[in-house]
């Protein structure tokens, strides 16, 4: 894996895998820009912040089964200030309830803009 994309997969793994909130604000510090952008879809406006990404995180929790985890379909590839991670969603073993792609952007060593592509 080329480790100039460890944020992206990170964010994914460590930060939207947690539930303890706790625990992804100390992780969101260490991998995020303090004013990260997250760009949920197009037509919604930017989620700015790790407090409004923790509680974005949240509410999607909430709705998930407790065995819902993020896995990766490859590893995540970067080129320069660019990485890009394909993911599914769901239980394990069991077909994905979700899946996608995450474009970041980095800046200063963290993640300064996050763009989820969400397949259909």
């Amino acid at each position: 894996m080329n480790s100039k994309a460890q944020q992206l997969e990170d964010s994914l793994l460590v930060i939207w895998n947690d539930r303890n909130a706790d625990n992804r604000l100390a992780a969101m510090e260490k991998i995020y820009a303090p004013d990260i952008h997250f760009y949920e879809s197009q037509e919604g406006p930017a989620i700015i912040g790790y407090q409004a990404i923790n509680e974005v995180i949240a509410g999607l929790q909430s709705k998930w089964p407790l065995e819902f985890t993020f896995q990766l379909n490859r590893p995540a590839k970067a080129n320069h200030q660019v990485q890009q991670i394909a993911w599914h969603l769901g239980i394990p073993g069991q077909l994905p309830a979700a899946s996608g792609m995450d474009i970041a952007l980095i800046e200063d060593g963290k993640i300064k803009s996050l763009h989820l592509f969400l397949e259909a």
